[in-house]
Parts: structure tokens; C-alpha cells; sequence
């Protein structure tokens, strides 16, 4: 199938978030090579369309990076393709795929690739092209046969502080943290899944330890599977599952109020702050994303969001306070709003195309955000639903994606172009 035949091209180009230059370079050579025209932005951007196009369809082509990615190896297993001991970049390559398979025909689009989505929206929140399109196809969802109207504003929050350090004669151990499953900060924070700094920090709340280094979490949209730290304790901890202690035999400085950044990410509030009955997805939520810890000063990141935009001034607000109340200077980053749940006359085509290919469609919201949520602020006269494969564990190295999923979903966005182009 020539789309997956593309995708595995795509995984071939490195292309994490920061670092996508190849593959723009690449799309850039596709697009003009199939006589459309292209022109690209500040911000990585970049714009494909020819004729009068009436239809926009937009994905992100840059990739969350865990594990052994960019350097990334596909396999099969069940229906299903993975990445061995990565992530894979279904998300967003697969839509990616699909444009090309779909400019290839000549279908006359707009074709808009975004940069650095991974990493706060960024490139949408910098598009300056005077789209053309009365609609837009995101195709950046993740659960066939449903169709998104709406989507998680969010924000970025982050702490500091400064610490006096002083030595210590106690034994030193490293732990390390490691072996947890990681997950999507937004679509699976409901999920129970553990976060290695929450039982980092319980660990040495238990032990009294107390912390000369410490670095835990990966990035920002993802539950953190790693923490690595060196700490003194009086009496020797006992290894446990996924924390493995081992004993260093020389000395550090440790941080004079360690007991203070423990008790902080043992309070921290990780997960479901509040539940949303009506779309049964969270409504607010906040993941303890990464800690570092290096010559006394303590840097926390995490990543909050929520439904509408009052719930998401609330989190931030409470996040915010919280840090205040332990001494910590604060600032946010990366704030978007939500997208705000609406059914109109382009998602009723886009479902009534879902309905022709998979007997079923049905409206839904995520918890996570999505561009569409700043494309409707920047473009709001124009009409946008998102649409997607079965991806499941993406921002992982368990990421998979359902390759029956794929080909069907791909012929409901054939369908829709063919409507409307």
C-alpha cells in the first residue's frame, strides 16, 4: 500500500520536535516536484495548494522522540505496526502519508504541514498564510469511526528555586527509576499510569533521603517513565519494583532543605483534577512532567489543561500557588485556548463519510490539544473537524497503529476531498 510504503519513508527522516529540518526539506521537494505551489514560513511552516482549493487538510510534521527515535526500526504484530524500543511517529506521520498519497493524484487542497506541534503548538500559534479553504480536515485524532469538535486548552508551567547545599558523610546510593509504560499527558492522564517522579519522591520520603542530583521525566506532553538521582540515607533502601538502588562509594554535596522539594512532588496534584460527565473525558488535569536538580537549584516543568479556558485559568492559577506557597518563582509558557464543541455543516459531511466507510460515526472532544483549537482563532470564519486512525500509546515506545484502521480512515478523507474538491 503506497501509504504505509510513505510512512515507513517518513520514519527514515529524523524528525523530533526542534529538529525536523530534514523532513521539511524533504516535503518541500515532494510538493513542488507534483506541480503545486509551496511557499513556507518563519516559524517551519509550510503551505501546498493548487487550483481554487475549497478544503484545507492540516497535520503536524514533527514527531515526539522517546527511546531509541529518531533512529526508528517498524515491525507488524497482530494487525498493528510498532517502533522497536521507540516511538514511531504515527502521530502525525500517517497524515502526513496520506497528503502525499492524495497530492500524487493531483487532488487540488490546500495542504498545510505544521511545525513543532509536539512542543507547544508552535507553528500553528506563528502561521501567517492567508489560507483560501471555507473548511479544514485536521487529521491528527486518534480513534477511528469518531469525529472531533473540540478539543483542550492548555498551558505550560514553570518552577524554580535555589537551594544552599552543604556536604554530607552519609552513604551515597544512585536510584533509578525505570521500566514504566509513559503515555500522552492529555488522552491517557486518566489511565492510573504510574509517573516516575511521584515514586521517586515517595521513595525517598519513605527513606529520608536526602537529594545531591536528580533529573527525572523526558518532556513536557508525557508522562514520565525515567528518574535518575543520587541521594544520602542513613540506613540502606531496598530496591523495589522499577527502583533500582545501587551504592556509590564517594561523597557529594546534597541539598540543605531536601525534605522541602520531596514533600512538594509528593503533594503535587499528578492527574485528573476534574472529570467532564457530559463529553466523559477529563475536564482538567495536570501531569508532573520533568525535575532536574543540579548545584542546589530545583527546576519542575508540567503541562496543564482543561476543557474551556475558565477551567484552564483555574489549574494554572492553583498550579501556580502552589509553587508560590513553597518559595518557587514561577511563569507559564505555550498557553492555547480550547476549542469549543460544535456541530455544523462541514462535520456533518465529515460524518456522514464516516458513516459510508465504517457504519458508524460518532462527535467527540479530547483532552489534549489539538491545532485546530488555535487554527479556529486564527481562521474563525473557517469550519474544522479532525479525524484520525486507531493510534494508541503515541508520545511512548509503546506507540502502535492499526494498519486496517489506516486504510479505512483513509477512505473517508478520500471522500471528503472528492466532496468538496
Amino acid at each position: 500500500m503506497k501509504l504505509l510504503d510513505y510512512f515507513q519513508k517518513l520514519t527514515q527522516i529524523p524528525h523530533c520536535s526542534h529538529h525536523s529540518e530534514k523532513l521539511k526539506l524533504f516535503l518541500t521537494d515532494f510538493v513542488k516536484a507534483r506541480g503545486y505551489q509551496v511557499k513556507s514560513d518563519s516559524a517551519g511552516n509550510i503551505i501546498a495548494f493548487k487550483g481554487s482549493p475549497k478544503l484545507s487538510l492540516q497535520a503536524h510534521y514533527d514527531m515526539v522522540c522517546v527511546g531509541k527515535a529518531p533512529e526508528i526500526e517498524t515491525f507488524t504484530e497482530d494487525g498493528w505496526l510498532y517502533a522497536r524500543d521507540s516511538s514511531l511517529g504515527a502521530d502525525n506521520g500517517i497524515a502526513i502519508a496520506m497528503m502525499m498519497v492524495l497530492m500524487d493524484d493531483g487532488k487540488e487542497c490546500e495542504y498545510l504541514f505544521t511545525a513543532d506541534e509536539e512542543v507547544g503548538l508552535i507553528g500553528a500559534n506563528a502561521l501567517s498564510f492567508p489560507l483560501q479553504s471555507s473548511y479544514m480536515l485536521n487529521l491528527d485524532s486518534e480513534d477511528e469511526a469518531e469525529v472531533y469538535i473540540g478539543c483542550a486548552g492548555g498551558v505550560d508551567i514553570f518552577a524554580q528555586k535555589s537551594y544552599e547545599t552543604l556536604s554530607c558523610e552519609k552513604d551515597f546510593y544512585e536510584i533509578t527509576v525505570s521500566g514504566l509504560p509513559g503515555g500522552h499527558s492529555g488522552v491517557e492522564i486518566h489511565k492510573n499510569i504510574p509517573n516516575a517522579i511521584k515514586l521517586f519522591a515517595e521513595f525517598c520520603q519513605k527513606h529520608d533521603c536526602l537529594v545531591a542530583s536528580l533529573e527525572g521525566g523526558e518532556r513536557i506532553n508525557s508522562i514520565p517513565v525515567q528518574c535518575r538521582a543520587i541521594v544520602a540515607c542513613e540506613k540502606v533502601p531496598e530496591s523495589q519494583p522499577h527502583i533500582d538502588v545501587k551504592k556509590i562509594f564517594r561523597k557529594f554535596s546534597v541539598v540543605q532543605h531536601t525534605h522541602e522539594i520531596i514533600d512538594l512532588l509528593c503533594k503535587f496534584p499528578h492527574g485528573v483534577l476534574a472529570w467532564n460527565d457530559k463529553l466523559a473525558i477529563p475536564d482538567q488535569s495536570v501531569n508532573l512532567a520533568t525535575v532536574a536538580v543540579k548545584n542546589g537549584i530545583c527546576d519542575i516543568a508540567v503541562s496543564a489543561r482543561a476543557m474551556d479556558d475558565a477551567g484552564l485559568q483555574k489549574v494554572e492559577t492553583e498550579i501556580a500557588d502552589l509553587f508560590t506557597l513553597y518559595g518557587y518563582d514561577v511563569k507559564s509558557e505555550g498557553k492555547y485556548s480550547a476549542w469549543k464543541p460544535e456541530v455544523n455543516d462541514f462535520s456533518e459531511i465529515v460524518c456522514e463519510k464516516m458513516e459510508e466507510v465504517f457504519g458508524a460515526c460518532h462527535y467527540r472532544a479530547i483532552h489534549a490539544g489539538l491545532e485546530c483549537a488555535v487554527l479556529s482563532s486564527l481562521y474563525p470564519d473557517m469550519k474544522i473537524a479532525s479525524i484520525g486512525p486507531n493510534i494508541r500509546s503515541p508520545h511512548s515506545s509503546h506507540e502502535k497503529v492499526e494498519i486496517a484502521s489506516v486504510t479505512k480512515t483513509y477512505e473517508v478523507v478520500k471522500k471528503i476531498v472528492d466532496a468538496l474538491c
